[in-house]
């Protein structure tokens, strides 16, 4: 990890190559925890756990409904690039009772978002 850069950053627009490297490193190696807003069209990526960028959008005005975690992984191509799973998805009240995400339509979304600002899986 690099001294005095934030482990999470949120992105609006598409991230530099480099700072994808970096997050990447700082903490898995193969790769990086992110947490997408749907309403907003944000994503918070980094960290060790989906809870701390989640805390982080929420402190910016996300709403909980709009939150949605995953993985994605550098390298593994356009197929193989985004994992839907993550502890916050589990939520019955809105239908996903389990840690990957359950409904079609959530996901498209939130491979869409992550496909303009983070990537589709390109080697780093």
């Amino acid at each position: 990890m690099t001294p005095g850069k934030p482990t999470i950053v949120i992105l609006r627009k598409p991230i530099e190559r480099s700072e994808l490297s970096r997050l990447v490193a700082a903490h898995f190696g193969d790769m990086v925890k992110i947490v997408v807003d749907l309403r907003r069209q944000v994503v918070a990526i980094g960290g060790e756990l989906h809870a701390d960028a989640e805390h982080l959008l929420l402190e910016q005005g996300s709403q909980q409904a709009d939150l949605w975690g995953a993985n994605y992984y550098p390298g593994r191509g356009a197929e193989g690039f985004l994992e839907y799973t993550a502890l916050i998805n589990i939520r019955p009240s809105q239908g996903n009772p389990a840690m990957e995400i359950q409904d079609a339509e959530t996901c498209e979304a939130v491979r869409s978002i992550v496909e303009r600002l983070v990537g589709q899986g390109e080697e780093l």
